[in-house]
């Protein structure tokens, strides 16, 4: 079963690989690329470019002992190996490379070691004489980098995946996306979270398609978990609304349970189900919005952003309801034993991984 699979596949993910997200700036004398990145990863030599969980790397193991370091162990690792992970980023200015010097490195604290903790890295190098355009190169198996210019009118903002080169960034600004450039760029960022990353909303939206073999039913649901995430997505990206996910991600996970257990006991949309399914959809619009806090939002273009963001995790949905509907709606959903050998075991699956989510985000 598609949900099953699923749940089999990524059930025990606990290592969330994150962006590394990247702030260069320049004065008259030097130029500085400061780096909030998953340090223990880079340690541990995990290839990050399309990696989802540090527990699918073969450096797993190496991964979870760094992550265990105390803050200073971990940084007199991070200073002693700091050749090996830098090798391949290069700072250009014109045609000339700039020798970067490691200034400083903050390790946050242990905390809960199932989550990632990022570490700061700040980075120096002298400015050349003419303030040539500044270009970055992102090496190969360093995953996705959110790059942002600062301190300066219309800064440029753009992502580098792993073995990519940014574009030439004028020193002195003014290389800012356009409105359709940051709307074009953030919906494969919101698709992303969704598909292959998202599992809590993929096992949300899939305990929607259980619940009938029926279209109408199923529209009502999406309408109104679409229209409750996008308000809070927007709100809390715009920083009106901040619950911490010490809170939301036990709630999001509980509602993954809720409407997979109603499956179980229930065949029709109860006219309170809409209703409910848009209390969770504020939940989820939260947790996306939670990861637009992780990438950030280029300032100069916050709403074409946002709104991408958005139409790609519309579009991430619409994929998994696509591919149930492909997988066992289109051949079995008609079947008379269609409810008690698909939808209902599956339903069982997907309450089970949600309360297990509940008990682990809520104690662990």
């Amino acid at each position: 079963m598609l949900a099953g699979a699923l749940v089999m596949g990524q059930a025990a993910a606990a290592h969330e690989v994150l962006p590394t997200i990247a702030q260069l700036s320049s004065t008259p004398d030097a130029v500085q690329l400061e780096l909030r990145m998953n340090a223990e990863a880079f340690l541990a030599d995990v290839d990050l470019d399309g990696l989802e969980d540090t527990n699918s790397s073969a450096q797993s193991d190496d991964y979870d002992r760094f992550r265990a370091l105390p803050p200073a162990d971990l940084e007199r690792e991070i200073r002693s190996n700091w050749d090996r992970i830098s090798a391949g980023i290069v700072l250009r200015s014109g045609d000339q490379d700039i020798p970067l010097t490691l200034d400083t490195v903050e390790v946050g604290e242990v905390e809960n070691v199932e989550l990632t903790r990022p570490t700061r890295v700040v980075l120096s190098g002298a400015q050349p004489y003419d303030r040539a355009p500044l270009q970055l190169v992102w090496p190969e198996g360093h995953g996705t980098l959110a790059l942002r210019q600062v301190g300066v009118e219309n800064g440029y903002a753009g992502y580098l995946e792993g073995g990519e080169t940014s574009e030439m960034i004028p020193q002195e600004g003014g290389a800012a996306q356009t409105g359709w450039q940051a709307f074009v760029e953030y919906i494969p960022v919101g698709f992303d979270h969704i598909l292959p990353k998202g599992l809590d909303h993929i096992l949300f939206v899939l305990g929607l398609f259980f619940l009938s073999p029926r279209l109408a039913p199923l529209l009502w649901q999406v309408s109104a978990f679409t229209l409750a995430h996008t308000v809070t997505l927007a709100l809390g990206a715009l920083g009106l609304v901040n619950v911490p996910g010490s809170i939301v991600e036990p709630l999001i996970a509980a509602s993954i349970a809720f409407v997979a257990i109603e499956n179980i006991f229930s065949t029709n949309l109860h006219r309170w189900r809409p209703a409910v399914i848009f209390a969770f959809g504020l939940l989820h619009g939260l947790g996306f919005a939670s990861v637009l806090q992780d990438f950030g939002l280029p300032q100069a273009q916050f709403i074409p952003a946002l709104i991408g963001f958005n139409v790609g995790v519309e579009f991430g949905q619409l994929t998994v309801i696509a591919l149930a509907f492909i997988a066992v709606g289109a051949w079995f959903r008609h079947k008379t034993w269609y409810r008690s050998a698909i939808a209902v075991p599956a339903s069982a699956v997907i309450a089970c991984v949600g309360i297990y989510w509940a008990i682990e985000r809520t104690f662990l």
